[in-house]
């Protein structure tokens, strides 16, 4: 009987989960586009975003659309750090539409989700689970997409689970965001995503 549900098991994880993709090599932009005039560049194999002299919005997004994913990333803030991870998104010049799961300094609700050009912020994560945030060290977030929901995890902390019908029926690419402002820099490594099917 134990075998047999192994066995069960094994072929549900099999036809939920696709083949775990990485979706930057460690040497150049492949499979990525460029949006705005702010920096995007790969240094020591990690991929690095900094303000730009224009000090504008600027994104980074896959040639690819994902629809229902799992998708984990590395991080590391270095001075300001507000950025962030968009999910079926689209970018028109340095617009975007889709939506956004927060990474920011302390205090400033990472992991959260939040609409650019709609209805602002759909969720943020309780105060108490700020404290998973390590400014300065390398972070690990998990953002899970399927259908209607979205959860995300910083560090093995869950921080906000969403069901939303409008995200449901999005469709894009995955997109890294830097903010507005300048005197932002921020690192990303290990970014892997797992369709869903």
């Amino acid at each position: 009987m134990k075998s047999a549900l192994t066995a069960v098991l094994i072929i549900f994880t099999s036809l939920t989960f696709g083949q775990q993709t990485d979706l930057f090599n460690g040497e150049n932009l492949e499979g990525w586009t460029v949006y705005g005039t702010e920096k995007w560049y790969v240094e020591d194999g990690l991929l690095v975003c900094e303000s730009g002299p224009d000090e504008q919005y600027g994104y980074l997004g896959t040639e690819e659309h994902y629809k229902n994913f799992e998708l984990t990333l590395d991080f590391k803030q270095e001075a300001n750090g507000n950025s962030g991870v968009f999910i079926r998104s689209t970018v028109d010049g340095t617009k975007v539409s889709g939506w956004q799961v927060e990474v920011a300094p302390p205090g400033n609700d990472t992991g959260g989700v939040y609409e650019s050009y709609g209805r602002g912020w759909l969720v943020k994560p309780a105060p108490e689970k700020d404290k998973a945030l390590k400014m300065g060290e390398w972070n690990t977030m998990k953002i899970r997409v399927n259908g209607d929901q979205i959860t995300s995890w910083l560090n093995g902390t869950e921080m906000i689970t969403l069901t939303d019908e409008i995200i449901g029926a999005g469709e894009g690419s995955i997109a890294l965001q830097i903010h507005d402002g300048g005197g932002i820099k921020v690192q990303w490594r290990n970014i892997k995503v797992t369709e869903l099917e």
